[in-house]
């Protein structure tokens, strides 16, 4: 179905004069449906928050005229969301949109030729322009493709119906499963057969998942659902990247709680955490109104030992360790005593062995398992851990050698035993005060 754009009324504004080689648009008022309120030009929505985009595409349709806006370029703008991606398709070959960018003197790269996409840099920012394709065979997560002219031929290999709609220079938006109307009802679906597209790209179950949190309604589209369901052992097959890559950003979306609990319930949540989970604890954490951090979700969600389940995810040494510090020392250790109402000095004796975003992190899982709700306290605490600077104690063993100590294990007794003199006051006092300190230590 095309979906052209509507008149506009007398008592629109009337189309705005545009710059050399950029089109003009009317601003037509949005539609209001069920679900969403959708624009009824994506463009003109494009043209009104970011003009100098669409001089840009402007250049790029000079150039290659049949050239669409697909994807999430397409849905997001009809929603009124945030477009980082303006991906573009053609039914022109790549090599073909090559010459002609390169012979306008715009710099591309080939950054996927084997599957048809090219790069177009213009401002300093990328356009992905991709030659439609059809599937010629899929293994459950690739696929090898071939050329088409065929723009429905295309839109059928999208996952999902709001994924399949293109927008041309027009403004017309092309829509060829219904996913205009799936995005205002809040519905997320398959194109085609649910099971047969799942089985084609097992990543498409967590994908399922991630977007119905983002675009779906208050119950999951059941034939999408039965088929996540029935296929969740494919997950297992998938890299723990991309299954790393999917939690992720699910943790960090809307409706966290409940997209988790519709995972478990299709069995997909079991596959990809197989060391165990805990949804209460986390649902506690997302009650206190904290950060969408994903590594602090994971420290509340994750149980067992943190280190396998890092290492089998393959974070980064350093969201390794931040998780593990989270969640060993939040939960294991009792938070280390956080509390509201603690005192200078008990603050900066923990900054002493934990940084400030270490802390602050376990304030939040503490929280979570005191109250699981937000709280003033809990808040200032945060406020003033940001506010300290981390105490350093400034002696070493050679400062105990050079007071006097001969060499030996009695250096490190020594010097233990100032540093606690220097945690107990709060870790204030400074090098001088300490050296007079080991000198008295060493008297005595």
């Amino acid at each position: 179905m095309n979906d052209a754009l509507p008149p506009v009324a007398p008592t629109q504004p009337t189309p705005r004069q545009s710059a050399p080689g950029q089109p003009a648009y009317a601003q037509p008022a949005p539609v209001q449906l069920a679900h969403v309120q959708l624009a009824s030009d994506p463009l003109a929505r494009l043209y009104r928050a970011r003009p100098e985009t669409v001089a840009t595409l402007a250049r790029i349709w000079d150039i290659v005229p049949d050239a669409r806006l697909v994807g999430g370029a397409v849905r997001d703008l009809l929603c009124g969301r945030a477009v980082s991606d303006m991906d573009m398709a053609t039914a022109f070959p790549p090599q073909d949109v090559m010459a002609r960018l390169g012979a306008a003197g715009i710099r591309v790269v080939p950054t996927g030729l084997a599957h048809g996409t090219v790069t177009a840099v213009l401002e300093g920012r990328p356009y992905e322009i991709t030659t439609l394709r059809r599937d010629e065979q899929t293994d459950g997560r690739h696929a090898q493709v071939a050329w088409t002219d065929d723009w429905r031929e295309d839109a059928a290999r999208r996952d999902f119906t709001i994924n399949a709609m293109s927008c041309d220079r027009a403004g017309v938006v092309h829509d060829p499963f219904g996913g205009r109307a799936d995005l205002a009802a809040g519905r997320v679906r398959f194109v085609g057969d649910a099971h047969a597209r799942i089985t084609e790209d097992a990543l498409r179950i967590l994908r399922f998942f991630r977007f119905n949190a983002r675009y779906g309604g208050d119950a999951p589209d059941a034939d999408a659902m039965a088929a996540a369901t029935a296929l969740a052992p494919m997950v297992e097959r998938l890299s723990v990247e991309r299954i790393w890559s999917e939690l992720r950003r699910i943790l960090t979306g809307p409706r966290v709680a409940a997209t988790l609990a519709l995972m478990e319930h299709g069995g997909v949540l079991a596959r990809i955490l197989p060391e165990g989970y805990d949804l209460s604890r986390l649902g506690r954490l997302l009650a206190c109104d904290g950060p969408a951090d994903a590594l602090l979700r994971c420290a509340a969600l994750f149980v067992g030992d943190m280190q396998a389940v890092a290492q089998r995810l393959r974070l980064s040494r350093a969201d390794e360790r931040f998780v593990r510090a989270v969640h060993d020392g939040a939960l294991h250790g009792g938070g280390d005593g956080l509390h509201p109402g603690m005192t200078g000095a008990e603050i900066a004796r923990m900054l002493v062995a934990d940084p400030a975003d270490i802390l602050i992190a376990r304030t939040w899982l503490r929280q979570g398992e005191v109250l699981g709700r937000p709280d003033v306290g809990w808040d200032d605490l945060r406020a003033i851990i940001t506010r300290c600077p981390r105490p350093v104690f400034t002696l070493a063993g050679r400062d105990v050698v050079a007071a006097g100590c001969p060499p030996g294990p009695r250096v490190g007794a020594i010097l233990a035993q100032v540093r606690d003199w220097w945690l107990s006051g709060g870790c204030v006092a400074d090098r001088v005060a300490c050296l007079a300190h080991l000198r008295h230590v060493l008297g005595a």
